[in-house]
């Protein structure tokens, strides 16, 4: 029995799935995030001193106020983002009150240097202004969906969960184990969410898995390397 074809309607929207990605991409980049600041932090704390509540308390201190600097960070560029859309917004909707014939002419430009015929171009310009003037003129000169601008508050818990999701799991895992294996344990907890953060950025960004992998464990490695040796180095025994 030969299946149907897919139709447009079994396809994910475009700009929908575009959305996801970039939640997904962001959520994956805050818990990469998450794993190496706190495994560094608590790394370098197990270097100077074996005791279990000092690691612990700055483990929790490390993980509580990097995930509130990466909320508030990107709180911020969001907002920013967005007010910038927003003024932009704000001009074209003057601009086709002011100037609509222009603007519609200037549209057409746009789809006709796309590829469209001078007739095409401006029988669809002509079309979409007398649907949506301004989400016409949006999507095609400035790339934004004025129904669909990105909540800063959104991108702020996003990232607040993604860097504590991450950033648990180097503190689970050098809290748990014995002191002779607290920082092979966390190594090892390091190194697989590395793995997997690493996979996962690759295959939303279509690219290379074993250069991400290997860039993400790296870096990872490094991190935790340097600051256990600082640790060893200028830390103090607390217990």
């Amino acid at each position: 029995m030969v299946e149907p074809l897919p139709t447009h309607e079994d396809e994910p929207h475009t700009e929908a799935l575009g959305e996801r990605l970039n939640w997904l991409r962001a959520g994956v980049l805050g818990a990469n995030d998450g794993i190496v600041s706190v495994a560094g932090l608590v790394v370098g704390v197990a270097g100077a001193t074996t005791s279990r509540p000092a690691i612990m308390l700055a483990g929790i201190a490390g993980l509580v106020a990097g995930a509130l600097s990466m909320a508030g960070g990107e709180y911020v560029s969001v907002s920013t983002q967005r007010d910038t859309e927003q003024a932009a917004l704000r001009k074209e909707k003057r601009e086709l009150e002011t100037m609509p014939e222009e603007e519609e002419r200037e549209l057409a430009e746009i789809y006709e240097s796309r590829g469209l015929s001078p007739e095409l171009a401006a029988r669809v310009a002509r079309e979409l202004t007398e649907k949506d003037a301004l989400a016409a003129h949006a999507e095609a000169e400035l790339q934004i969906d004025p129904d669909n601008l990105t909540s800063p508050w959104h991108a702020a818990w996003a990232s607040f969960i993604a860097f504590t999701v991450g950033g648990l799991l180097p503190l689970i895992a050098i809290i748990l184990p014995p002191v002779s294996a607290r920082v092979w344990a966390c190594g090892a907890a390091v190194v697989a969410g590395l793995v997997l953060a690493g996979w996962l950025s690759a295959r939303l960004g279509d690219a290379d898995a074993r250069r991400a992998i290997t860039r993400n464990v790296g870096v990872g490695v490094l991190a935790m390397l340097v600051t256990y040796l600082v640790g060893k180095l200028f830390g103090v025994t607390l217990g």
